[in-house]
């Protein structure tokens, strides 16, 4: 198997993941689409965002790794892997489009939000645009990601 075939079969893991990830959660998803969260569904909610932008980080390593050499490795690397993978690189061309980037830029956000806080302090106004959005985003990461993966292998 090629390197690129390597690739491909790994992220093609990454997005099954995440794909059960929001199948797992769906009844609690589409109940936050016409009821507000208790506590407790918001502490499940901001664990499956958590989860789904750890996802999506798995497969911008697996890219990074394998097209670029290496992830960034400093304090702030969690920024630095997703302004990578919108910028172009001398080995492959920008993996994202400039709006998807900014998207996932709120993911991360609420990422470290996540990390950082205790679950009661978290407001479902805040994490309401992200968690419905998010069938959406994987959709839209699984275009983009199949594109960037057809012109690597071209």
């Amino acid at each position: 198997m090629s390197a690129w075939d390597e690739l491909k079969r790994e992220v093609a893991i990454e997005l099954e993941q995440l794909e059960g990830l929001l199948a797992s959660h769906r009844s609690l998803l589409e109940k936050c689409r016409t009821a507000s969260p208790d506590a407790v569904e918001r502490s499940a909610l901001a664990a499956v965002l958590h989860a789904f932008y750890t996802g999506v980080e798995n497969v911008f390593v697996r890219i990074a790794v394998r097209v670029d050499g290496a992830k960034p490795e400093s304090g702030a690397w969690h920024q630095e892997l997703l302004t990578s993978i919108a910028t172009a690189s001398p080995s492959r061309e920008a993996v994202l489009s400039a709006d998807t980037v900014k998207r996932l830029s709120e993911y991360l956000a609420f990422r470290h939000v996540f990390r950082h806080s205790y679950t009661f302090q978290l407001r479902w106004e805040k994490m309401r645009h992200l968690v419905l959005g998010l069938d959406e985003m994987l959709e839209r990461l699984r275009e983009e990601i199949a594109a960037f993966l057809k012109r690597l292998t071209e």
